[in-house]
């Protein structure tokens, strides 16, 4: 680190200028486009986990529907009082070819038509240990013929239970047999007269879709409660030698729907399991996402050769801007160089107009100060003092004006013209209270006295009266507010509400106290406003509109909202509240601070 920076030190100004261009350019944009590529990488992801979920949810669907078929199938198969009753006769009596024909018109071609009327089965079989009656195909067969099938041959298999991916066998070799079956198995007895056993299949194509489907990114496999894994053995996939480790990977006591990611074989995968408690076993699916990622990775590959493809170009081109820039910078340095060595004479030549060009022109005019230091000290004494004296004779003294105003007050009382000593009175209240500023706040009283001298000053002005109605409690007399912050309130209730009106009306201000807070509520019985104007200027006052400079757009309302929120913080401020042909609110909202008599 120090010998980057000891290497950085000693470069060049115009070359340390170009390197912090560059890292301030190309680092955000680094970070950014790394964070950019990452997020569209998850966000294909995430995309393609969501369609697989639902995909993956409907699959299971179209599986537990299946399974429906199958059970439902064997159920209607053991309500077949006729067909059990037939059977149940034959075993104990030897039948007649003719009975043996209507069995087979009736009963056997019933269970046919259940299985050619729905597509999902492939074949409904009933075993039997009775000699005596022949085998009716496809439905009847005896118990050696199912002996053929693999799952019944070590005659373990258990009643109501699934036997997955065998292969039809009940007919000789030399027919071809039809592979990856999946049935449910019942055994039935009846009185102890004899025993069956029904088997109701289906193709493991038709009851797990997803597995035999040519996409080979994705492998669908089941585990049943044994350890034994079913998948596509015609087609198998790329992440077939880690089925086991994968399936071990899984919590054994999960009961709904779970997925993750992993990689497998190199490979990244995204892996959900949801257990198939009707078939006794797990579905799980795998699915690759390194296409996804290769093609966010290919773009991104794409971007990084073109972004410093464009960098290089910048470099060059932030190197031959910032020399130019700095050409007028190194001039000066030359010229300042020279001054050092005691040329008192030399000056920067074509400044030019910007910063580097001001202190080209600034080292020029200091050598000319230098060379007429006395001169020009003396002539700038001469403009200060000159300075000073009109600064003095444009004073205006307030004094001069209160005993100017005192004197006219005398003189009216002399006249007898009392009306104008009050309004004179009121008038040099109000000046000198606006005159008089003060960097703290001042109290509500102040506020409310120099209220009172306004409106006595406005209905000089006016054929009607405006009174001033107070009702508030003695505490918040005491309350500190910025100075003249409800005056502007009064004025816009004047000129935008009672104005119009013209005759006799009121003003209320009430006070309230509330929980650390303390609200001045103006109320003006003028012309009110819409829901709509009110929403305006609210807007206005909290800055989210643009005011106008000049009357009548909120532009005082805002100054005095501005200045309650600087003193006090964003908690406090005014807010409108109008009935239009009715009366005007605004509710003034400061903090209530301790009493000081």
């Amino acid at each position: 680190m120090r010998k980057l920076y000891g290497l950085f030190q000693s470069l060049k100004l115009s070359q340390k200028f170009t390197v912090l261009i560059m890292a301030i350019i190309v680092l955000p944009l680094t970070i950014l486009s790394i964070l950019f590529f990452n997020n569209i990488q998850d966000s294909k992801i995430e995309e393609k986990m969501k369609n697989i979920e639902i995909n993956f949810a409907q699959n299971y669907s179209q599986i537990q529907t299946k399974v429906e078929v199958c059970i439902m199938s064997t159920q209607a198969v053991v309500n077949s009082e006729n067909f059990w009753t037939k059977i149940s006769e034959y075993s104990k009596s030897e039948a007649g070819i003719k009975d043996l024909i209507d069995f087979n018109k009736t009963e056997i071609k019933g269970i046919e038509k259940l299985v050619n009327s729905n597509p999902y089965l492939y074949q409904i079989r009933v075993y039997h240990d009775i000699d005596e009656i022949p085998e009716m195909m496809p439905v009847l067969y005896h118990y050696d013929r199912m002996n053929r099938l693999s799952w019944a041959e070590d005659g373990e298999y258990t009643s109501k239970s699934w036997q997955l991916d065998y292969s039809d066998t009940i007919f000789p070799a030399n027919l071809k047999p039809q592979d990856h079956l999946a049935a449910y198995i019942t055994k039935f007895k009846i009185n102890n007269d004899f025993s069956a056993t029904i088997e109701v299949s289906t193709r493991m194509e038709l009851l797990f879709p997803d597995m035999y489907s040519s996409n080979e990114d994705e492998l669908t496999y089941f585990v049943d409660a044994r350890g034994d894994i079913y998948f596509n053995t015609d087609n198998p996939r790329i992440h077939m030698s880690s089925v086991k480790t994968i399936h071990s990977s899984i919590p054994t006591d999960l009961d709904s729907f779970y997925s993750y990611r992993d990689i497998i074989d190199g490979v990244p995968v995204i892996i959900y399991y949801k257990p198939l408690k009707e078939l006794g076993g797990n579905l799980i699916k795998v699915i690759s996402i390194e296409k996804d990622i290769a093609e966010v990775n290919r773009t991104r590959r794409i971007f990084w050769i073109s972004f410093i493809f464009i960098i290089v170009l910048l470099i060059l081109f932030t190197d031959r801007i910032v020399d130019a820039i700095l050409r007028h910078f190194y001039d000066v340095l030359k010229t300042i160089r020279r001054v050092q060595k005691g040329d008192m004479t030399v000056r920067v030549k074509n400044c030019g107009n910007d910063e580097i060009g001001e202190l080209g022109q600034q080292v020029n005019e200091m050598l000319d100060r230098i060379s007429g230091l006395m001169e020009d000290s003396i002539k700038r004494e001469v403009l200060v003092k000159d300075s000073e004296i009109r600064a003095l004779q444009n004073q205006i003294n307030a004094h001069f004006i209160y005993n100017v105003l005192e004197s006219i007050k005398m003189m009216a009382e002399v006249e007898e013209e009392y009306d104008i000593s009050d309004a004179v009175t009121s008038l040099g209240k109000l000046l000198r209270y606006s005159m008089k500023w003060v960097s703290k706040n001042v109290t509500v009283a102040e506020e409310i006295e120099y209220i009172k001298n306004y409106l006595a000053l406005i209905n000089l002005r006016f054929d009607y009266e405006i009174y001033l109605s107070l009702n508030m409690p003695e505490v918040m007399y005491y309350q500190e507010i910025p100075k003249m912050s409800l005056q502007p309130i009064i004025e816009n209730a004047i000129y935008h509400g009672i104005e119009d009106i013209a005759e006799d009306t009121n003003i209320y201000i009430k006070g309230n106290i509330h929980n650390g807070y303390c609200t001045i509520e103006i109320t003006d019985a003028g012309r009110g406003m819409t829901d709509d104007e009110v929403r305006r200027l609210q807007k206005k006052i909290d800055g989210e509109l643009e005011t106008i400079s000049c009357s009548g757009h909120g532009i005082g309302l805002k100054n005095v909202q501005d200045r309650i929120k600087i003193s006090f913080g964003d908690d406090y401020g005014i807010s409108i509240a109008s009935k239009k042909n009715c009366y005007t609110k605004v509710v003034v909202k400061i903090p209530l601070l301790g009493v000081v008599s």
